[in-house]
C-alpha cells in the first residue's frame, strides 16, 4: 500500500481499514439496507467463484513474494520477474491482451532518484542553532530529479495547514511572498467542523502529496511536514522506511518543483519552532483560524545533497476478457492491483534486507488473478468487458494508475467503475465489509446487495481521517471520472473476541507493514480473503451486466469529471 516514497516507497501509507485500525473505538454507521430489488447471487456466479481457493492465492502470493522476485522494487529485475509472471497467468486463465496493439504491457519511464541527505540539519538564529538527526528526527527526500539538490539561507516560514481552499473559503498563504522559503506546516487538514473539511473525514487538501505540491506552487524552496502519529494515521517508522532509499516518480515536465521534501518528529519541531521565540502549540492553535497570516519565524538554514539519478521504465500489465453484448463490450470493469513493492533497502534487526510484500501487495495481486479465473469460468463472458490491471510503482505515489488515468486504452466515459484491491484479510472471515468511499457512487447498492448474500454488512470507513479513499490507486481512476469501489475486510471477526482484530492488526502494522517481515506464513487464514475476493467478483460482474453504468453522487467532487468523459464519448 500507498504511504511514503518508500524506503523507497512513495507514502501514501495507506494503513488502510484493511489493516490500519490502530486503536480507534469503532465507529458504527447505520448500513444502509440493501435495495429489495436486488437479485441474489446467481448459481453459475457461485460456481464460478468457486475457482478461488486459498490453494490458488497460497501459490501465487508465496510466488510473488519470494525472495527470487527481490521485492518488485519498479524497474529492478524482480519487478521484471514479476510483470512476466503476471502475463503468463493472464495466458493460462484465458484472457487476452490488454494492450491496442496487442502487448501484454503498459510501459512508461521512470526516474528513480536516492537522495544522499545530511546526517544532520541546522537551522539557526541569532547565533543560537538546533540541530536535527537524519533518521531519527528528520527523513527528507530530494525534489528534484538533478544529481544536486539544495537550499540556500533559506528562511522558515509556518503556514498552518499550507491549504488553499477557495470553496471553504480558506487561505493559508494570504498572498504573500514565500518564494525560496522553507515551509513548515501541520499534517492533515482542519477537522474539528463538520461543515468545514468534511470535518474528520480527510481530504486531498490533508494529503502530504498535496501540501508539498502546494508548497511547489508557492515558489517555495523546502516543506517540512510535522508528523504526529493522529494527524498522520501512522508512526514515524512508516515515513523512515517510505522515504528513505530510491525513490521513484514520472519524469519531471514543467510543474513547479521543491528542492527537498521534508518530515520532522513533533519534538524537534517544537525544538525549531522555540528557537525563533515562539510555541509550536500557539502556532497550531491559530491556525486553525481562516484569518491565520504566514509566521516568518527568522530561522534559516542551508542544506545540500547529492542524487543518484537513474532513468529506466516499468510497466503496468494488462488483460482483457470481451464482454458478449455488441452494444456494451466497448465498455469495460477494470479490476486493479498493484503488483510492485519496496524492493531491496535497509537491513532489519536480523538482517533481512528484502521487502518482500506478501499481504502488501501479492495478496491483492493474487485475488485479481483468482476473479478473472472466475470469469472464465462462467459459461458465457459478461454483457461489458472486464480488464485486470496490474499497476506498478503504487508505491511511489500511485504512478502506474496514474500513467494509466492519463493514457487509458479506452476513452474514460467508457470505463464503467474500477474495483481496487490492496493487501487481503488474512486472519479470517469477518461479519462485515468496510467500503472506502462509502456514500460516494451507486456503487453502494451493488456491493450492499452483494454483501447481503454474504451475510454481512456494509459499513463506511472506520477510519475516515486517514483520507484512505486518495490513498490507493482508485484515486486516478476517480479523478477521470471512473466510480471507484476500494473494499477491506470488516474488522468483527467470526469466532474471535471484540478487539481482536485490533490487535491482529496493530501487529502487523508494528511488526510487518513495509519492513522485510511482510511474509507468507503458516498462521495465515485465506477464508477471509477468498470471501473479500468472492465479493469483489460478484459485484463487478453485476456491473458488467447491468443496463446502466453506475454514476457519482449528485454532487460529489468526481461527478464534474465524469459528465466530461461522458460527454465527449457521446460526442464520438
Amino acid at each position: 500500500m500507498y504511504t511514503v516514497p518508500r524506503h523507497g516507497v512513495l507514502f501514501a501509507a495507506l494503513l488502510t481499514t484493511s489493516f490500519a485500525v490502530t486503536g480507534c473505538k469503532r465507529h458504527e454507521p447505520t448500513p444502509t439496507p440493501a435495495p429489495q430489488s436486488a437479485q441474489a447471487v446467481s448459481a453459475e456466479a457461485k460456481r464460478a467463484a468457486s475457482q478461488i481457493t486459498a490453494d490458488f492465492l497460497r501459490t501465487h502470493i508465496t510466488t510473488l513474494s519470494s525472495d527470487a522476485f527481490e521485492g518488485r522494487g519498479p524497474a529492478t529485475p524482480g519487478d521484471t520477474r514479476a510483470r512476466d509472471y503476471l502475463v503468463e497467468q493472464l495466458k493460462q486463465i484465458g484472457f487476452e491482451p490488454g494492450g491496442p496493439d496487442g502487448g501484454w504491457q503498459q510501459t512508461f519511464d521512470v526516474v528513480g532518484v536516492e537522495a544522499q541527505m545530511p546526517k544532520q540539519w541546522t537551522f539557526r538564529k541569532d547565533g543560537r542553532q538546533a540541530s536535527f538527526k537524519w533518521w531519527d528526527q528528520y527523513i527528507a527526500g530530494s525534489g528534484v530529479q538533478a544529481e544536486k539538490g539544495a537550499i540556500k539561507n533559506a528562511e522558515v516560514v509556518f503556514v498552518g495547514y499550507g491549504i488553499q481552499a477557495p470553496e471553504y473559503g480558506w487561505d493559508d498563504f494570504k498572498g504573500q511572498d514565500l518564494k525560496g522559503k522553507v515551509l513548515l506546516m501541520l499534517n492533515n487538514d482542519p477537522d474539528w467542523d463538520p461543515a468545514l473539511f468534511a470535518g474528520n473525514t480527510r481530504l486531498y487538501y490533508g494529503r502530504w502529496v498535496y501540501k508539498y505540491e502546494s508548497a511547489a506552487r508557492q515558489g517555495a524552496a523546502g516543506a517540512i511536514i510535522i508528523h504526529t502519529t493522529p494527524s498522520a494515521g501512522y508512526p514515524f517508522q512508516v515515513v523512515q522506511t517510505s522515504w528513505s532509499g530510491e525513490q521513484v516518480e514520472l519524469p519531471a515536465e514543467s510543474e513547479p518543483r521543491l528542492q527537498a521534501k521534508a518530515w520532522l518528529t513533533e519534538d524537534a519541531a517544537r525544538e525549531l519552532v522555540q528557537l525563533s521565540g515562539n510555541d509550536l502549540d500557539q502556532l497550531r492553535e491559530a491556525a486553525k483560524s481562516k484569518d491565520f497570516q504566514p509566521v516568518p519565524l527568522g530561522v534559516k538554514t542551508s542544506f545540500a545533497f547529492d542524487n543518484k539519478i537513474k532513468r529506466s521504465t516499468t510497466a503496468n500489465v494488462y488483460g482483457v476478457l470481451k464482454g458478449s453484448d455488441p452494444q456494451l463490450a466497448s465498455e469495460y470493469v477494470i479490476y486493479t492491483a498493484h503488483h510492485d513493492h519496496l524492493g531491496i533497502g535497509a537491513p532489519d534487526k536480523d538482517g533481512d534486507t528484502i521487502y518482500n510484500g506478501a499481504m502488501d501487495n501479492a495478496s491483492g495481486t493474487a485475488m485479481v488473478l483468482g476473479i478473472g479465473k472466475a470469469f472464465k469460468a462462467l459459461p458465457s463472458a459478461p454483457r461489458r468487458s472486464v480488464m485486470l490491471l496490474f499497476v506498478a510503482a503504487e508505491e511511489q505515489g500511485l504512478l502506474g494508475s496514474k500513467y494509466f488515468a492519463e493514457h487509458p486504452t479506452m476513452p474514460p466515459g467508457r470505463i464503467a467503475a474500477n474495483i481496487n484491491f490492496d493487501s487481503g484479510n488474512i486472519w479470517g472471515r469477518t461479519k462485515d465489509v468496510t467500503y472506502i468511499g462509502k456514500g460516494k457512487s451507486s456503487l453502494d447498492a451493488v456491493l450492499e446487495a452483494v454483501a447481503a448474500t454474504q451475510g454481512r454488512t456494509v459499513f463506511a470507513d472506520q477510519f475516515p481521517d486517514r483520507g484512505s479513499f486518495y490513498r490507493s490507486d482508485q484515486f486516478n481512476f476517480a479523478k477521470i471520472g471512473v466510480p471507484a469501489l476500494y473494499t477491506g475486510s470488516g474488522t468483527d471477526f467470526i469466532g474471535k473476541p471484540e478487539g481482536w482484530g485490533r490487535e491482529q492488526r496493530e501487529s502487523y502494522e508494528k511488526t510487518s507493514y513495509h519492513q522485510p517481515s511482510d511474509e507468507i506464513n503458516d498462521r495465515w487464514n485465506f477464508e477471509g480473503m477468498i470471501e473479500d475476493a468472492q465479493l469483489g467478483f460478484w459485484t463487478g460482474l453485476d456491473v458488467a451486466n447491468a443496463d446502466a453504468m453506475p454514476t457519482w453522487v449528485p454532487g460529489d467532487e468526481f461527478e464534474a469529471a465524469r459528465k466530461q468523459a461522458l460527454e465527449a464519448v457521446a460526442a464520438e
